[in-house]
């Protein structure tokens, strides 16, 4: 019996494993956050920063006029901004002090490629999320499946055991019925049959019913089987004893 049932195991895991549905394989997740909340509300702040200080800057060269208003809107702008670094206030001193047009259209040409070039950073960056939020809910469907996938082999397995013992019984049951005579064999066969039912009566919706029904019925028999052994008792004990036995033997 330990023969047959390590053949069928070691059969169930080589059909499983050849007949299981290749999976695709899941690219690379980039390097970026998974939560599209964090890069779009990021994504907000930076446009509110840089739509009032484009607004100040606009608003004050508007009235270049008024060096009170220029100066207001200005520190309204710089409070948007982070302090510059010593090099680039010198930088831009020595420009201011110069006062060379060509040197102004350099720098105005050189933050637009810069703007270009954050704006280009940013939308890859969006992309990559996306991209990272993609794979990672593909990673998490295969989890699910794997997941899915052991409890079936699991069940498969535990039903093959089930199955195997329901048979291996079965034939054990009719050659001793054949050979030793029903009394002996006949209940085998009934415990084959029922271990093969076994999967069909868990996965049923009516199990519980089933199970409480052969709990009573066993539970019945086995009430009958005592009351039966328990009148044979008595009346052996309650039944006087024959002439034969009663006469004295010389």
């Amino acid at each position: 019996m330990r023969t047959p049932l390590v053949i069928a195991v070691l059969a169930l895991t080589t059909g499983c494993s050849m007949f299981s549905k290749p999976h695709a394989e899941i690219p690379k997740q980039p390097d970026a956050p998974t939560n599209q909340n964090i890069v779009e509300n990021v994504g907000k702040d930076i446009d509110k920063v840089d739509g009032r200080v484009a607004a100040a800057v606009a608003v004050a060269r508007e009235n270049a006029e008024k060096p009170e208003v220029v100066k207001a809107e200005t520190g309204v702008a710089l409070s948007y901004l982070p302090a510059p670094s010593e090099a680039d206030v010198a930088f831009a001193r020595q420009r201011a002090g110069k006062a060379d047009q060509k040197d102004y259209k350099a720098a105005e040409e050189y933050g637009k490629k810069l703007l270009a070039k954050i704006n280009a950073d940013w939308a890859s960056m969006e992309a990559q999320q996306k991209e990272a939020k993609r794979v990672s809910d593909m990673k998490d469907k295969r989890i699910e499946e794997l997941t899915q996938e052991v409890v079936r082999v699991k069940q498969e397995a535990s039903n093959n055991v089930w199955t195997m013992t329901g048979a291996g019984l079965a034939v054990i049951g009719a050659l001793i019925t054949a050979f030793m005579g029903p009394k002996i064999g006949l209940p085998l066969l009934l415990c084959g049959a029922f271990c093969g039912a076994v999967p069909f009566i868990i996965e049923s919706p009516y199990f519980e019913y089933i199970a409480g029904g052969t709990l009573l019925v066993s539970s019945g028999l086995g009430l009958w089987w005592l009351t039966d052994k328990v009148r044979d008792s008595v009346n052996k004990q309650s039944t006087p004893p024959s002439n034969d036995e009663a006469t004295p033997k010389e």
